[in-house]
C-alpha cells in the first residue's frame, strides 16, 4: 500500500533519514521503532508532506506523495494522529472530530448558506459518525465537554478518533499511548487491533511502549540514527542483537526488547 524507496531527508547539513526503504502491506499493522532522535516522526512528516525529502520516492497505491500538498495527502486516504496532540483546544469533542470529516466534505458555499435539505441530511450524517467514533473509543459521556478540560490520556483518543473518523486507508499513529496510564494504553492497543481485524485498517505505527509494538504489529522496522539497522516479525526483532544494542548500548545472553 504504502512504499519508501531510498528516502533521505536533510536539515542544515544533518541527514534525519538516510536511504529509507520500506513497504507497507495492505491489511497489517506495520510499526517503526528506534531510540529517541532516530527519524521516526520524520517520516511520518514526509508521509503529511511537510517534509520534502532531498532524494527518493514516496507513494500510495501508485500515487507519487511528493507531487501532493500536505492538505491532498488526505484524499489519498491517509490520516494521521500526533505524537503531541494537535487539537482544538476550545471546541468540544464533538466538533474536534466532526472537523476531520472537513476534506470529504463536497457542498459549496451557496448550499451552505441557502441551508438546503441536502446539507441538513449531511450534517446529521456526520453527527451520527461522531458519535459512532465516540462510542468506539468510550467517550461518549465527553462529547459535549471541551477538549481543554480533558486529561492529557482522553485529548489523545479525540486525537486518534478524529484521524478515524474520515474512514482513511491508511492510518498513521504517532505514540499514541504517550503519557497515558496502563489501563488507557491497554485500551488503545485492543482499539489498534480492532482497527485492523474488524475494520480492515491498515495502520503505520510509531511507539515507543514496546510491549505494545510487540503485541500488535505484523511486520517492525528498525531505525537509528536515521538509518533501517532491521526489519522483520516481531518476535525476531526482540532478539535480534542489533536492535538490543542500538535501545541498551551492549548486548548479554539472552536479552530481549519487551
Amino acid at each position: 500500500m504504502l512504499t519508501f524507496k531510498d528516502v533521505t531527508v536533510k536539515f542544515a547539513g544533518v541527514t534525519a533519514v538516510k536511504n529509507l526503504s520500506f513497504d507497507v502491506p495492505e491489511g497489517k499493522i506495520f510499526s517503526i521503532i528506534g531510540p529517541n532522535g532516530a527519524g521516526k516522526t520524520t517520516v511520518f512528516n514526509c508521509i503529511s508532506r511537510f517534509y520534502t525529502p532531498a532524494s527518493g520516492s514516496i507513494e500510495m497505491n501508485g500515487t507519487d506523495l511528493l507531487k501532493l500538498k500536505s492538505h491532498q495527502v488526505i484524499r489519498e486516504g491517509i490520516a494521521r494522529s500526533f505524537q503531541n496532540v494537535e487539537l482544538f483546544a476550545n471546541m468540544t469533542v464533538l466538533d474536534n472530530l466532526l472537523t476531520g470529516l472537513h476534506p470529504n466534505l463536497k457542498k459549496n458555499i451557496f448550499s451552505i448558506a441557502l441551508n438546503l435539505p441536502s446539507v441538513k441530511r449531511t450534517e446529521k450524517e456526520s453527527i451520527k459518525k461522531a458519535y459512532e467514533v465516540m462510542d468506539l473509543l468510550s467517550i461518549t459521556d465527553l462529547a459535549h465537554e471541551k477538549v481543554s478540560n480533558l486529561p492529557f490520556g482522553y485529548q489523545k483518543m479525540v486525537d486518534i478518533g478524529r484521524a478515524i473518523i474520515a474512514e482513511p486507508k491508511l492510518i498513521l499513529l504517532d505514540e499514541p499511548v504517550a503519557g497515558m496510564n496502563p489501563v488507557e494504553t491497554e485500551k488503545i492497543s485492543q482499539l489498534i487491533l480492532r482497527l485492523k481485524q474488524e475494520m480492515n485498517y491498515t495502520v503505520l505505527l510509531i511507539e515507543h511502549d514496546m510491549s505494545l509494538v510487540m503485541k500488535v504489529s505484523d511486520y517492525v522496522t528498525v531505525m537509528s540514527f536515521g538509518e533501517k539497522i532491521a526489519e522483520g516479525l516481531p518476535k525476531d526483532i526482540q532478539k535480534n542483537p542489533v536492535v538490543i544494542e542500538a535501545y541498551l548500548g551492549e548486548v548479554e545472553d539472552g536479552a530481549e526488547i519487551i
